[in-house]
Order: structure tokens, then C-alpha cells, then sequence
């Protein structure tokens, strides 16, 4: 990996999962396990209905473009796969899916709970035919239970998992998650899962069936305040950072605009207050902090409009680099808040290679994706090719893998089967 954005090629080693085939299936609750597996280097295969997935439709679009085959969306969560089309409610569709399960080791889906099982491709039904089969379902409330059949967006499984409810000011509303963390949640688990599925199925040979929650995988992320209620009989309030209205017995960090964005980290905590009282006078920008009635907390707090209104301007007449630069050398933990320009401009991810260039033929371009979340020495994660255009694949993996004449494959597509 070099000082520069890391472009990924073919020749690149061996890969974690380079023997591994998965069948993927999967809406927005899980499409993100196919794309870890895939970018692991198992051989992914997307499949999606005839008329494609409703993921393409998703923006924004590349060039502000209304495209299908312009998602940014369907281009980051499905790198590295190949792509089929295929009805997996049309009998012919039926009888093709059974043919690819018998190579799979994964199929991976996220339908209603019951609805495979309909298809007479449940697991019960697959694993008839390949007994080492893994199957993955990922839903919002799992495959039992009351819920199970609830529809899940981001936002009921932020709520239903415990994360909205302690997100945002304690005065304020609960917040949403930003970029759909929920189905990112529910996708990393379910990756997790099927990798655990795939070591069991080394030492023993079998198959198995994983249900994940993403109301159970938010759920997980969030221990620390669900722990609140069975260990105190307390519901622990919002505690997201930013200027107070009220006193607040535990003393946080704050958000402050800068010249050029935001920054957090600049508080009045008693930890760091001495220090940050000690910058500002060296810079002038004290004002009347340094008085006696702001050196004691509880005193302090009583003032806190007013001392948040000085930390605002001092923090408005400096940029973001500035005041990290500043923090960094008094020990005190000031972070810009990075946009996605930011990132991508980072000198500290560039120089770890986290992001990586792949072309887009067809755009007569290439596009910067964001890296893996963890760096494998020996198996190293990869970009190898961009997400598959709509029945990309259909022939290599109908025709020269399974063996169908294409005759018999133009009849399918006829009559919509494909």
C-alpha cells in the first residue's frame, strides 16, 4: 500500500475467501454482508429480478444522472460480485436457482420471513440439495417472534434497537441515524455469522441455517445504556454532545463551528478546563473567564450559556486545523468533524491506502471507494472490479459454468424467467 489512493487489480493475492460462492439475494438490510464477503474475495454472485433490482433506483446517481445503472448506491454496496438476473417466483426461474445452489456454499437473503419457504427455497427445501449449504436470512426482527413479519426501515430498526432513543441533546427530540446504519448493522452481522458458519462447515462439513435481527444487531451496539434498566432501573438519557440549555450534572464536550467546519472536543470539563483556560489566554481570547466564579464546576455550570459563548467565538476565528493542532499539542482531544470531502482528502487515511480507485469502463472513468473497515496481511481485502451491470453475467454463468445452450436461455429470458 503506498502514500496515495490504492488502486486494486486482479494480480492482487490470495484472498481470505477466494473458495467461497454466495448466493445473493438480499434488499437494503442486507445487501452490506454480500459486499464484505464479496471484497474478501468470495465469488458473490447478485442476483436480481428481470427488470432489476429496486437498489439501482437509489441515489443519489452518478453525475446527478437517473440511471440504473448509475446508483451510487448499487455501485458501493456491490463491489466485486458478479450479477445474474433471475425470477425466483417464475418455475423455470425456480428450477435454474436449484442448479446454482447445488455450487454455493452461502445464499444470503433478506425476505419476509416464511417467503422462501413458499418457494418450496427454503432451507429445509436447499439443503436437500447441497447439505453443506449456509444459509443467511437478515430481516428486521428475525425469523420468530411477535415482530417478525413487520416491515423494517433504517429508522424502525434505530427505534426498535434501542440506538434513536439515546441519540441527540438531552433537551431535544431523539435523532435518526445518518446513511442507513441500521441495515449496515444488520449486514455486518450477518457477514460475521456466515463467516463463523463457514469455520464450523471446515472442521465439520455442515451446513447451517443463521436468522439475524437488525433490531438484535443495533441492539448489540448500544449494551452499555440497554445495561442501564436490569443493572439500575434507569433509562440513561440522550447524552449527544453540543451547547447546553440547562445544567447537566455530567460535564461533556462540545460542538463549536470553526472558520471552515466544525470541531469537537473544545469542553469545559474539569479534566481539561484548566488547559483550555490556558490557550485561550495565551491567544487573548479568554474574555472574563479567568474570574474566580469559573474556576469551580458547580459554579461554572451556572454560567454555562456564557462560557459556551466564549469557546464559540474562540473556536469561529480559527479553522478546524488550527484548533486540532492546538488541542494535539496540549493533550486535549480536538477532532475536526470531517465532511466527506474531508475524507477523501484525509492525509492520514491516504497514507494507510484505505481508499481504493476502480475503474468504470462503461463511465469512461474511474471512481474512489472508500476501504476496507480492517487490513488482513496475508489475504488482504480488495476492490477488484465494479459493481455488475444488469445481466452482466447471465451468459458466463448460465452458459459456460452451468452449462445451459443459449437457445434454452433466450427461451428464458422470453418468457421472463431471467
Amino acid at each position: 500500500m503506498g502514500n496515495d489512493m490504492a488502486t486494486q487489480t486482479e494480480t492482487t493475492p490470495q484472498t481470505a475467501l477466494g473458495d467461497i460462492r454466495v448466493l445473493d439475494l438480499t434488499g437494503p438490510v442486507g445487501v452490506y454482508c454480500g459486499k464484505l464477503l464479496a471484497d474478501l474475495g468470495a465469488d458473490v454472485i447478485r442476483i436480481e429480478p428481470p427488470q432489476g433490482h429496486p437498489l439501482r433506483r437509489i441515489g443519489p446517481f452518478y453525475h446527478d444522472e437517473a440511471d440504473t445503472e448509475k446508483s451510487l448506491y448499487h455501485f458501493h454496496v456491490n463491489t466485486n460480485k458478479r450479477g445474474v438476473t433471475l425470477d425466483i417466483e417464475h418455475p423455470d426461474g425456480q428450477q435454474l436457482f436449484r442448479k446454482l445452489v447445488r455450487t454455493a456454499d452461502v445464499v444470503v437473503e433478506s425476505f419476509d420471513p416464511g417467503y422462501m419457504d413458499s418457494l418450496n427455497l427454503g432451507y429445509a427445501d436447499l439443503a436437500k440439495i447441497n447439505p453443506g449449504l449456509i444459509m443467511t436470512s437478515i430481516t428486521p426482527f428475525g425469523q420468530t417472534g411477535p415482530f417478525r413479519h413487520f416491515k423494517g426501515p433504517n429508522i424502525v430498526g434505530d427505534a426498535a434497537g434501542g440506538l434513536l432513543y439515546v441519540s441527540g441533546l438531552p433537551d431535544g427530540p431523539p435523532l435518526v441515524s445518518a446513511a442507513e446504519q441500521g441495515f449496515y448493522m444488520a449486514g455486518a452481522q450477518g457477514a460475521t455469522g456466515t463467516l463463523i458458519a463457514l469455520f464450523n462447515k471446515d472442521m465439520t462439513g455442515e451446513g447451517q441455517y443463521i436468522d439475524v435481527s437488525m433490531q438484535e444487531s443495533i441492539a448489540t451496539t448500544v449494551q452499555p445504556q440497554a445495561m442501564f434498566w436490569p443493572a439500575k432501573k434507569e433509562v440513561p438519557v440522550r447524552n449527544g454532545h453540543g451547547p447546553r440549555t440547562r445544567s447537566d450534572p455530567i460535564l461533556r464536550d462540545t460542538l463549536h463551528r470553526a472558520k471552515d467546519g466544525w470541531v469537537t472536543g473544545l469542553g469545559m470539563q474539569d479534566r481539561s478546563w484548566a488547559v483550555v483556560l490556558a490557550w485561550l489566554q495565551e491567544e487573548g481570547a479568554a474574555e472574563d473567564l479567568a474570574d474566580p466564579q469559573y474556576q469551580n464546576t458547580e459554579e461554572r455550570m451556572k454560567y454555562v450559556i456564557h462560557v459556551q459563548d466564549v469557546l464559540a467565538r474562540f473556536a469561529a476565528a480559527r479553522t478546524m486545523t488550527e484548533l486540532m493542532d492546538g488541542g494535539q499539542r496540549r493533550h486535549l482531544f480536538i477532532m475536526p468533524m470531517f465532511t466527506t470531502k474531508d475524507i477523501v482528502n484525509d492525509t492520514h487515511l491516504k497514507a494507510r491506502g484505505f481508499f481504493a480507485t476502480v475503474e468504470h469502463p462503461e463511465l469512461g472513468e474511474s471512481i474512489v471507494y472508500p476501504g476496507g473497515p480492517y487490513m488482513l496481511s496475508e489475504t488482504p481485502w480488495r476492490i477488484a472490479r465494479r459493481a455488475p451491470l444488469l445481466g452482466e453475467h447471465n451468459l458466463e454463468i448460465y452458459h459456460q459454468e452451468l452449462g445451459i445452450p443459449k437457445e434454452r436461455l433466450a427461451l428464458l429470458m422470453t418468457a421472463g424467467a431471467i
